[in-house]
C-alpha cells in the first residue's frame, strides 16, 4: 500500500481526553478513532491488526476442533428470563431497547444463553457430543465508567467459545484442549513470555476459573507469580488453602500488575438445566450437558500488545500481527542527478517503486512512504510511531553504495544489505 493513497494520518500530540498508553499510541499512530467514551472505530491500520489477531485465534480454535458460528446481537428477554439474567439487578450492564410495537430487546453482552438454546435443537443423543462452538461477535456492555482506552469498552468484538460435553471427564479434556490453544494464541501474538495462566475466582459461574494475565504496569488486576514455576494466582483468591493445594509457600510469590487478556471457566449445568439442554446417554437415560466458556476480547488483546510492546518512540508490532511487514521509506532529493556513477541505473523514486513491486510480488507486505513534501525526519518519526517490524530506506546514499538500509524496529539494529539478499532478509521466517 502506498502511503499517499492509504487512509491514515499520524498525530504528533496525544488526544487531550486520553490517559491510557494504548489509546494514546494507537490514536496517534492512526489505528483507532474515538467516537465516544468506551467506543472506538478501527481505522485501516487497526483493522488489519484485528484481522490478523482474528486469523490466529480462528486457526487455533479450528485446530482444537471448534466450529464457527455467528449468533445474533438482538436478544429476546424471554430466553434470558429463564436463567434469571434479564433483570438489571442481576446483570447491571445491559443495553436495552425495544421494537416499534414496544416489545423489549437487549443487545447481547455475552452469548451463553443463545448458544445453549440453539444447541438444544441439535443435541439429543450422546452421539451428538462433545462439541466446541465459537464465534467472533460484537458485544455491548453498558459500563458505568469506560476506562483504560480500548482495554475496557462499551462496544467490542469478542471471540467466545463454548464447550458441550457428556460428563465432567469429557469436559475436563475439552477444557485442557482450550487452555493449550489459548497458550499458543498469546505466544503467537507476541506476549507469551509476559502472560500467565492465573488461578482466579469463578464468580457466579463456578468455584474457580483461570485467567490469562499479561504483566504490565497499566494492569487493572493484581496477581502473584512464582517465576520459577510460572504459577500465578489472582489476588482475590490467594489464601493458605490455595497455597497448600499448590504445595507452594507465600514467600515464593511476587506481586505484579496485569491485564486480563482471556479467561476460561467451567459452567457445569448452570445454563443447560434452565434451558433444557439434555441428551440421552447410551443406556437411554436423560442427562444434562456439561458446559464450559472461553473468551478473548480482540480489541483488548490489541491494546495489551500496544501497552507491553512499545517504547518512547511508538509501537513495536510482532510480525505475526503487524499491519504490514515493512515500512519502505523513499528519501528523495529532487535536485539529485546521477553523474559518473554507472552502477546506479535508476533514480531514487524509480528504485523505491521497483523494490515495492518486487517485495510485494514475493509476499512481503509493504507500507510504502512515497510522499513527496515530507522531510526525512517526519518519515522516520512516522515509521517509529506506526511500529512495523522493518524499516527499509532507499536514498541517494544507499544507491551510491549499492546496498539498502534495513532497520529492525524492535532491536534498533541497522544492516546494509545487497539487493540479492534483501528479499530473503525480509521474508517471513
Amino acid at each position: 500500500m502506498r502511503l499517499s493513497e492509504f487512509f491514515t494520518k499520524t498525530r504528533r500530540e496525544a488526544p487531550r481526553d486520553e490517559t491510557a498508553k494504548n489509546a494514546i499510541l494507537l490514536s496517534r499512530a492512526g489505528f483507532i478513532y474515538k467516537e465516544m467514551a468506551g467506543v472506538y472505530a478501527l481505522l485501516p491500520l487497526g483493522l488489519r491488526v484485528i484481522r490478523k489477531i482474528e486469523g490466529i485465534i480462528r486457526e487455533e480454535m479450528e485446530c482444537a476442533g471448534a466450529s464457527e458460528v455467528l449468533l445474533t446481537t438482538l436478544q429476546s428477554p424471554a430466553l434470558w428470563e429463564r436463567t434469571g439474567r434479564w433483570s438489571d439487578e442481576t446483570v447491571d450492564n445491559w443495553f436495552k431497547t425495544s421494537l416499534k410495537d414496544g416489545s423489549p430487546l437487549g443487545l447481547a453482552h455475552t452469548h451463553e444463553e443463545p448458544l445453549t438454546a440453539l444447541l438444544a435443537h441439535y443435541v439429543s443423543s450422546y452421539r451428538d457430543l462433545p462439541r466446541l462452538v465459537f464465534q467472533f461477535q460484537t458485544k455491548f456492555r453498558n459500563e458505568l465508567r469506560a476506562k483504560s482506552g480500548i482495554l475496557r469498552g462499551r462496544e467490542f468484538v469478542m471471540k467466545d467459545c463454548y464447550s458441550f460435553a457428556r460428563n465432567e471427564a469429557e469436559h475436563a479434556e475439552l477444557y485442557q484442549r482450550m487452555k493449550q490453544a489459548y497458550t499458543r494464541i498469546f505466544e503467537r501474538v507476541g506476549i507469551g513470555e509476559h502472560t500467565y495462566c492465573t488461578r482466579a475466582s469463578g464468580g457466579s459461574f463456578s468455584r474457580a476459573s483461570e485467567e490469562f494475565q499479561t504483566l504490565t504496569d497499566a494492569g487493572e488486576d493484581i496477581i502473584y507469580i512464582d517465576p520459577a514455576t510460572r504459577t500465578a494466582i489472582n489476588a482475590e483468591v490467594i489464601d493458605e488453602a490455595v497455597l497448600a493445594e499448590l504445595k507452594l509457600s507465600r514467600e515464593r510469590f511476587i506481586e505484579k500488575k496485569a491485564i486480563e487478556v482471556g479467561n476460561i471457566f467451567p459452567l457445569g449445568t448452570k445454563f443447560s438445566e434452565p434451558l433444557e439442554l439434555n441428551f440421552t446417554d447410551e443406556h437411554g437415560e436423560k442427562r444434562l450437558v456439561v458446559m464450559g466458556s472461553y473468551g478473548i476480547g480482540l480489541g483488548r488483546l490489541m491494546g495489551t500488545v500496544a501497552e507491553v510492546l512499545s517504547d518512547e518512540h511508538g509501537l513495536l508490532w510482532p510480525r505475526s500481527i503487524a499491519p504490514f511487514d515493512v515500512h519502505l521509506v523513499k528519501i528523495r532529493n529532487p535536485k539529485f542527478e546521477i553523474r559518473n556513477t554507472p552502477q546506479i541505473i535508476n533514480h531514487v523514486a524509480a528504485e523505491a517503486d521497483r523494490l515495492y513491486d518486487t517485495l510485494s510480488e514475493q509476499g512481503v507486505s509493504v507500507l510504502y512512504d512515497d510522499r513527496e513534501a515530507v522531510s526525512a525526519g517526519e518519515q522516520f518519526a512516522d515509521a517509529d510511531l506506526i511500529g512495523l517490524p522493518f524499516r527499509l530506506v532507499v536514498s541517494e546514499k544507499t544507491m551510491a553504495v549499492g546496498r539498502y538500509e534495513v532497520r529492525e524496529r524492535a532491536s534498533g539494529e541497522v544492516d546494509f544489505i545487497e539487493a540479492e539478499a534483501l528479499v530473503n532478509r525480509l521474508m517471513v521466517p
